[in-house]
């Protein structure tokens, strides 16, 4: 846990300004290539959308049923992944363009877009694997860091993560509502008007997959709603795998509130290095990740067109290898298999103590200040 101690605070800064020249340059050459890049994405999302929905209107052929259910998954990662997920990270804002405005966007999900720009645009982005802060280290429901306590509950952890996995869309619904601080410093009424919004985005989500789409089937209504399920699920299970692939594979590293007060810049971009992890793969599976394959990538620069990412990343690992820092990358075998190897251990009552492990119980919890 914790900064490299090869750098001085002059290289740090020297870091710092090298990948501040990057951005500045991707971003001052944003233009028609990216705009075009941006439309066939839209396009490949609702022309997979329109044709598997109507492929699964003819669901008691199995092939029909498997190619509408295959084309609508498509179409609910592309929208969640490549295109939601992105534009509501502004990265789009610069086209002016009302479909793509990062303000107004509300992507095909049960979590509202206002919660998810909270949750994830803010204090995901901002507190970065600090743990105690970055409430996307577990979710609140996984131990995924030996600096985090142990409960007896974590020993069930790998079914909870099983379950969230399955479920993923409804585990980001909730996440926003915080229920750790209720009663603290955030009230019942503030929950209950982000419940409110909950429920909304819930009745119209359910609404349209699983009432409007199978009524239009008539008869036909059952293998609708079952394909509707199954491209859910399938997001579901590829959201879970990218995403906990980007912040907790083996090698990544957890910071505390201490170290990173009044961060520069440079120290900014050194914990998101260090607190991210890359999966090497096609372009067509990148695109199929939002491009957070370059998770690297995107925690440094979040308001970057997402497939920008493929064009820096060597840049961006040269850069890494000259200040010798860990550029953390590999196949989704090798990345996922490292997920899973720390939920499994961190589901154990053991915690870290300097270069060893110790049992949890004989070892005081940390104690942390309050962020500024």
């Amino acid at each position: 846990m914790g900064k490299p101690t090869h750098l001085s605070e002059a290289d740090i800064a020297e870091f710092g300004r090298e990948l501040d020249a990057v951005r500045d340059e991707v971003m001052n050459d944003l233009g028609e290539r990216d705009a075009r890049y941006i439309h066939n994405i839209l396009a490949t999302q609702r022309y997979s959308e329109v044709v598997g929905r109507a492929m699964l209107m003819a669901g008691f052929l199995p092939p029909a049923w498997l190619g509408g259910v295959g084309l609508l998954s498509l179409s609910k990662i592309l929208e969640n992944m490549e295109i939601g997920h992105n534009v509501m990270h502004g990265q789009w804002d610069w086209m002016n363009d009302p479909a793509l405005d990062s303000g107004t966007y509300e992507w095909d999900n049960t979590c509202p877009s206002d919660q998810w720009k909270h949750s994830h645009n803010y204090v995901h982005h901002t507190f970065t694997n600090i743990v105690d802060l970055d409430r996307d280290l577990g979710y609140s429901v996984l131990r995924m860091s030996e600096d985090q306590a142990w409960e007896p509950r974590f020993l069930v952890q790998p079914g909870i993560a099983l379950t969230l996995a399955a479920f993923f869309q409804w585990g980001v619904a909730l996440h926003d509502l915080e229920w750790e601080r209720i009663g603290k410093d955030k009230s019942w009424s503030e929950v209950g008007v982000q419940a409110r919004g909950i429920w909304g985005k819930v009745r119209n989500q359910l609404f349209k997959d699983y009432v409007a789409f199978p009524l239009l089937a008539g008869p036909m209504a059952p293998f609708v709603i079952s394909g509707n399920f199954a491209a859910n699920f399938n997001r579901n299970i590829w959201s879970f795998m990218i995403i906990f692939c980007g912040h907790f594979t083996d090698e990544v590293e957890m910071f505390d509130v201490e170290e990173t007060r009044d961060e520069a810049r440079g120290q900014w971009y050194l914990r998101q290095l260090l607190g991210s992890s890359n999966l090497d793969g096609s372009v067509p599976f990148h695109i199929l990740s939002g491009h957070l394959s370059y998770q690297i990538e995107h925690h440094l620069f979040p308001d970057m067109p997402s497939h920008r990412y493929r064009e820096i990343a060597p840049r961006v690992q040269a850069i890494c290898e000259r200040y010798g820092l860990n550029y953390n990358t590999g196949p989704l075998s090798k990345q996922f298999g490292g997920v899973v190897k720390r939920i499994l251990r961190m589901s154990l009552p053991h915690r870290r103590k300097g270069n060893t492990l110790a049992d949890e119980s004989s070892v005081d919890a940390p104690v942390y200040a309050e962020a500024a």
